[in-house]
């Protein structure tokens, strides 16, 4: 990926714009593109800016965010997502945790919001230059990877579009002009709507099924279900229809299946499972030897668990005196006993011998453990609410890397889509079609296969309600709390509390209006003055 990055960015500082470069061993632009190699070189440089930092090393950033780890772009979009709502809370001090923890952020610099629109503004710039040097390119399967590529900017431009609103827009056109302006939320939605389909049947397709993990059709149709079950939130209209019929697409497909072991979905080696790599739609690839980050699932793994839990974990799974269920131990993440709830759990109990419930019969996706806690969370104290291990140092045969040669950085890949998430689409949609609860076979189908895998009773009909709660608890730290907070009104209401929402311990109060979206970047509004600054900030 650096030889590739190196390629792509290549000038000339010698003030003649067809000089050549004085080391033979770079290449210029049209070198780069001239293979297939090359080609594929430059894509890989896009899909990892979803996962890498800088060219150098984990601990160097190239987006101005102080700590490097705090840059990634899956860490902060998980934050910005799931911290900012009931599920992910955290003791640190950082200002930028405070800030989403309390719904407090202002337009003033802030690691989260900094790092996932800094990440998707560079991804979309990657694949306008990428775009703009193969256009004319007779090189065979070009058209394939400028279909991937245009996925990839599709998807960030989604993000942007759902957490910050109306971002600036360019495309491969713009190269080299004036200054991106703003097209408005609903333009946005409409172009991204159409650059999916577009890749779907026009003259540049994705293929079928992608080989993992490089996205394939059911990539698009997963995003526009998404996109359409927010539709109303994004544009003022509601589509969801075209919701349950985009989901329906993916899932009668064939392309995926889901994985018969909820807990191999987020497992070491849910790369090599075909079984957890079977149901991910697309997803953010990690590797503790090739693609190095403090962000990505390495915080997820190690941010949870203390010591006392870490080993009563590994205790409880029958694994040898003084074995750590994760590598590291950074103890700032919690869950509140608000949030657990959602979880059918049997048998639980605080500050008794165990863990802290009978996992054996509970919610196969519930992964918690209250060592050494008290019930109520407290943001200044390590020692409340739940600890979470959803994502840990197992492998898929159970089995834990030793101390001695396991890498500090997790190899787990990160879900951005998967099957779970599309068979709740359907359901969903279904049920506001059908005044809010359904009985209907089919979404009943997907519903009670998730409640199967996870070891639940099955249900006869499905509600609104039901369904946030089921959504609470299949895709629990996966990044989707947020909206489906805003999406039910929820999000700003009084009427729906959590742990010190709006900076009140017991979150009953409501939030301004304008907080269902993030401010701009500052710096990009003081630089742009075509931008204007979204209302409230």
């Amino acid at each position: 990926m650096a030889i590739a990055a190196s390629a792509l960015t290549m000038t000339s500082c010698l003030g003649d714009l067809d000089t050549l470069p004085l080391n033979s061993t770079d290449k210029t632009a049209s070198e780069s593109y001239s293979t297939k190699e090359g080609l594929e070189q430059g894509l890989a440089y896009i899909y990892g800016s979803y996962s890498l930092v800088s060219q150098n090393d984990p601990g160097t950033s190239d987006i101005s965010v102080p700590d490097a780890g705090q840059s990634e772009l899956v860490r902060q979009y998980v934050i910005l997502n799931e911290m900012s709502a009931d599920a992910f809370k955290c003791t640190w001090g950082d200002s930028y945790i405070s800030e989403t923890q309390y719904g407090s952020w202002t337009s003033a610099s802030n690691s989260a919001t900094v790092a996932v629109y800094s990440r998707g503004m560079v991804t979309i710039t990657r694949v306008n230059e990428y775009l703009a040097q193969t256009k004319d390119s007779s090189i065979d399967g070009v058209k394939q990877l400028r279909a991937e590529a245009r996925f990839l900017r599709a998807y960030a431009y989604w993000m942007l579009m759902d957490l910050y609103g109306n971002p600036p827009f360019a495309t491969e056109e713009n190269i080299g002009g004036d200054f991106p302006t703003q097209i408005g939320r609903t333009e946005l939605f409409n172009w991204i709507e159409g650059e999916l389909k577009d890749i779907m049947s026009g003259e540049e397709q994705l293929p079928e099924k992608g080989t993992y993990p490089r996205v394939g059709k059911g990539a698009a149709q997963a995003l526009l279900a998404r996109m359409y079950l927010n539709a109303e939130v994004y544009t003022g209209k509601a589509r969801w229809q075209e919701a349950k019929d985009a989901a329906a697409a993916v899932i009668n497909s064939g392309s995926y299946k889901l994985c018969p072991v909820y807990e191999q979905l987020f497992l070491q080696d849910n790369t090599e499972n075909a079984n957890a790599n079977g149901e991910m739609i697309f997803a953010v690839t990690y590797d503790s030897d090739k693609t190095q980050s403090w962000g990505g699932t390495t915080h997820l793994v190690s941010g949870a668990l203390d010591d006392a839990n870490s080993s009563a974990i590994a205790a409880y799974l029958n694994k040898p005196a003084g074995s750590m269920i994760t590598r590291e131990r950074w103890n700032g993440y919690h869950v509140p006993n608000e949030y657990v709830e959602y979880f059918e759990l049997k048998g639980v109990e605080w500050n008794g011998s165990g863990i802290g419930y009978d996992m054996a019969a509970s919610d196969k996706r519930a992964f918690f453990s209250n060592v050494g806690c008290t019930k109520d969370f407290a943001i200044d104290d390590v020692k409340t609410g739940w600890k979470c291990w959803k994502w840990s140092s197992r492998k898929s045969d159970g089995s834990l890397t030793s101390s001695e040669d396991y890498s500090k950085f997790s190899s787990a890949d990160f879900p951005m889509m998967r099957l779970g998430e599309i068979y709740l689409i359907y359901a969903e949609a279904q049920a506001r079609l059908s005044g809010g609860q359904t009985n209907d076979a089919t979404a009943l189908g997907y519903v009670n296969a998730l409640r199967q895998r996870a070891g639940v009773s099955v249900q006869s009909y499905v509600d609104l309600d039901f369904l946030l709660k089921e959504r609470a608890r299949e895709l629990m730290w996966e990044g989707h709390r947020r909206v489906d907070l805003i999406r039910y009104g929820y999000f700003t209401s009084a009427q729906f509390p959590w742990p010190y929402k709006g900076g009140v311990p017991n979150g009953k109060v409501s939030l301004p209006s304008f907080r269902t979206i993030y401010p701009l970047l500052l710096s990009d509004v003081t630089a742009n003055p075509n931008l204007t600054q979204n209302p409230g900030y």
